[in-house]
């Protein structure tokens, strides 16, 4: 006997396969180009796509030719951020991403095709990064790649050359659609609220009941949307985030609502029910105007404090921060420097390592003439370069952001947030159908639906989960006014948690070109003078760049070669001639003799000449700094230099702050990985040039930049060097922060026990419940808001 064959689900995309599926392993495909995802993916070892979340795909764009505008060089050159090298790297926006599947297969496209290098998302701003090689692959293949697997990214013609910056208006037209509606519903229910007994109350009755159920339809499946959707991509993840008691709540009234005009049992809550998602959205909108704030003055205030060598039409060279550089300016990079903006290469050559770009190492070789690219780092030696435009501080910060080098330092670690809120839907969920179920049986399933739907918006966390957020952005906001640039909200909260601090000396303790500097030793010629002058001036240590200032006026010749070794000295060679300037055991000497102070020693061919003893300039204010320091936080310096300094330190550092002197760079990054297995939690204050390995060690790490581009994409934070004698202020900031989140989510729970008491009691009717709510939140964002500008105030400068 025949019957009605049961349609399966498409393997890829869950669709149905209505009309014959195509059947492959037992598994069944609604089309062609389904089956094809799969079997790309099945071939490539990327069945864990599936496993991740089942039917998690989206149906691929079959009509590929729709592409081929990609083939024109200038649309392709608009389009991407990154071209040199035989690697490019581009930022498309993909839609259809949605799960942590659509994630895991983006991030493995390298595995889809050999050409792609790198690959990563932003799963919030649904973006993908992708860098690739450019022998056999283009910007039109990589496209196309991910069309077929579908992934089609939007790209938009109208918005070459410009960045625009796009504003999602989609809450304000929900917030238009549920005020409007709530509006008349109101309106419509006078007659219900005043029980008008005139015959046309009868007669019209069932029309306008029939009105409101037409006004609450757009605000439930239009303005109230993104709760469902938040709610529902929980639950499939597992997970019950804030939003599963708002949509239950909604969910809740309405049916309710529906139910009584249909059976006539009454006008159903539809007031209450546009009323909430009102609130609710006016609430939202309030946050996300507060916080975009926030964000806006943070975006036009947090200039990274580092400065460029900017050449003048003179020839002279002066330090110039980086946002202060134009088009048509002479800049001039030295050894380890980092390119702030793209230009084009004037003199000298250029070995840049773009990993901080692209991901890949290999150094990247540029002549005069030719294109150099922002956030490449030279390698050796030392170039002009003259800039195409002004410097996009946006991309400064996202080279910080950057995931190709950056150490998760927050994977282990739960935010304050996370660790209370976790289960708290699952109380709330627990408590609304509790009380429901008591009152549907002592006073009907009326009364317990009430009961339901006022407690699961009472219970809202949403001031919860803006007390973080609004706290901590007020704090980035005070900080980088006061010149400490922090990368993100996680550092905070790190920050808060340090109890022990590593600084180094050279560059963050002492003052630049203000050493008291004498020459001992054999007199140089003047060859040599030159030659050790031009290979000072490629070198970006703090001592060299002082020395450097002090000899510049004995010329400058081009080097042939230069190299230099980390944390022990430079090694050139111009005009026949070699020179090593550095350490003691760098140039050659025996350790011993009386070579324990601070100083820079040369050597050329004909063996060792003299050195340069710095008398170290400490920066003001540092006994006082150190003493507050202390009161929270044990203490250590670590040092490149030799013993010399020790007994001027001691006059100026705590008796109980360890003092390590002769640390190389590998050296800094065991001590503080010791220190951890300690379980200290550790801050590293460095000057950024030698300390990359360190910061990246740390919990925290601190750029003390002055007047050299020594910005270091490894750090979590960027302190102007003037600012360093306000750390101690800086740091007692963050713990107030978290004091006053503590204080904010004791408000929050302490709302939320009053509001369920009276809404399990059955004495809160659910439109009051949701004009409460978006007023609790409020009341959490301004007390954050104003807790966190008056600790701010009590910062000493």
């Amino acid at each position: 006997m025949g019957g009605v064959k049961e349609a399966a689900l498409c393997y890829h995309c869950g669709d149905s396969c209505v009309q014959g599926s195509i059947q492959v392993e037992e598994k069944h495909f609604c089309c062609k180009g389904c089956q094809t995802v799969y079997e790309i993916l099945s071939a490539q070892g990327l069945e864990n796509y599936y496993k991740i979340q089942q039917r998690a795909g989206s149906q691929p764009t079959e009509n590929l030719s729709k592409f081929d505008y990609l083939s024109e060089p200038e649309i392709v050159k608009e389009l991407l951020e990154f071209d040199d090298g035989g690697l490019q790297r581009v930022r498309l926006r993909i839609p259809g991403m949605h799960c942590s599947s659509c994630i895991w297969v983006l991030e493995n496209l390298s595995k889809l095709s050999p050409s792609v290098r790198y690959a990563q998302v932003d799963f919030p701003k649904k973006s993908l990064v992708v860098t690739y090689s450019t022998e056999t692959f283009t910007l039109k293949n990589l496209v196309r790649l991910l069309a077929r697997i579908g992934y089609e990214p939007y790209i938009s013609l109208e918005s070459l050359g410009e960045q625009k910056k796009q504003v999602d208006r989609s809450l304000w037209y929900e917030l238009g659609v549920a005020g409007f509606a709530f509006g008349n519903v109101m309106l419509l229910s006078f007659p219900e609220y005043f029980e008008v007994e005139e015959f046309w109350l009868d007669q019209y009755k069932p029309y306008f009941r029939g009105l409101m159920l037409v006004f609450s339809l757009p605000v439930v499946f239009f303005a109230a949307r993104s709760y469902f959707k938040s709610a529902y991509n929980g639950l499939r993840s597992r997970m019950l985030n804030i939003d599963v008691p708002i949509a239950l709540g909604i969910s809740a009234l309405f049916l309710r609502s529906v139910a009584d005009v249909l059976l006539n049992q009454g006008p159903g809550f539809f007031d209450s029910l546009t009323g909430l998602v009102f609130f609710l959205l006016l609430g939202r909108f309030f946050q996300q105007k507060t916080y975009s704030y926030l964000s806006f003055e943070r975006d036009y205030t947090s200039y990274f404090p580092i400065a460029v060598t900017r050449i003048t039409e003179g020839g002279e060279e002066e330090n110039v921060p980086v946002n202060q550089i134009v088009a048509g300016d002479h800049i001039l990079i030295r050894n380890n420097e980092l390119i702030p903006i793209d230009g084009v290469l004037h003199q000298g050559t250029a070995s840049l390592d773009y990993s901080f770009v692209t991901g890949e190492s290999d150094p990247v070789v540029k002549e005069a003439g030719e294109l150099v690219f922002a956030g490449g780092r030279q390698l050796s030696g030392l170039f002009v370069m003259e800039a195409l435009k002004s410097v996009s501080q946006s991309h400064l910060t996202q080279l910080w952001g950057n995931a190709v080098f950056a150490k998760d330092k927050a994977s282990a670690f739960q935010q304050l947030t996370d660790r209370i809120s976790k289960h708290f839907t699952l109380g709330v969920l627990t408590i609304a159908f509790a009380a429901a179920a008591y009152w549907t049986l002592v006073s009907g399933w009326g009364m317990g639906l009430n009961v339901l739907t006022a407690v699961l918006i009472i219970a809202c966390p949403c001031a919860l989960a803006l007390a973080a957020p609004f706290t901590w952005g007020n704090v980035l906001r005070i900080l980088g006014r006061r010149g400490f640039y922090v990368k993100n909200t996680n550092t905070l909260e790190r920050m808060a948690k340090l109890n022990h601090l590593v600084f180094d000396k050279t560059g963050t303790l002492t003052v630049q070109n203000k050493h008291r500097v004498t020459y001992q030793g054999e007199d140089l010629n003047t060859a040599e003078e030159r030659l050790l002058n031009s290979t000072l001036r490629a070198s970006n240590h703090p001592l060299s760049r002082s020395l450097y200032t002090l000899l510049k006026s004995n010329g400058i010749v081009p080097l042939d070669e230069f190299e230099e070794e980390v944390g022990k000295g430079l090694l050139a060679k111009a005009e026949g001639r070699g020179l090593r300037v550095g350490s003691a055991q760098f140039v050659g000497l025996e350790e011993g003799g009386d070579f324990q102070q601070t100083a820079v020693h040369v050597a050329t061919d004909e063996g060792y000449k003299g050195r340069y003893v710095f008398e170290n300039h400490y920066r003001e204010g540092l006994s006082a700094l150190f003493e507050a320091l202390e009161k929270d936080y044990s203490l250590s310096l670590l040092s490149g230099d030799r013993l010399g300094e020790r007994k001027k330190l001691r006059t100026l550092l705590p008796s109980k702050m360890s003092l390590h002197f002769n640390q190389k760079p590998e050296q800094k990054l065991a001590f503080i990985e010791l220190l951890q297995r300690q379980d200290k939690k550790v801050m590293m204050v460095g000057d950024g040039l030698n300390d990359a390995g360190a910061f990246a060690q740390s919990d925290v790490g601190v750029a003390v930049a002055e007047n050299v581009n020594v910005f270091s994409p490894a750090c979590d934070a960027i302190l102007d060097a003037d600012q360093l004698t306000s750390m101690s202020g800086f740091l007692g900031l963050t713990k107030q922060g978290m004091k006053v989140i503590r204080r904010s989510f004791f408000f929050s729970l302490l709302y939320n026990v009053i509001g369920l008491y009276f809404a399990v009691t059955g004495q809160l009717e659910p439109v009051i419940a949701a004009i409460l709510m978006p007023l609790s939140s409020i009341s959490v964002v301004v007390f954050a808001t104003l807790s966190t500008n008056y600790y701010g105030r009590k910062i000493k400068s």
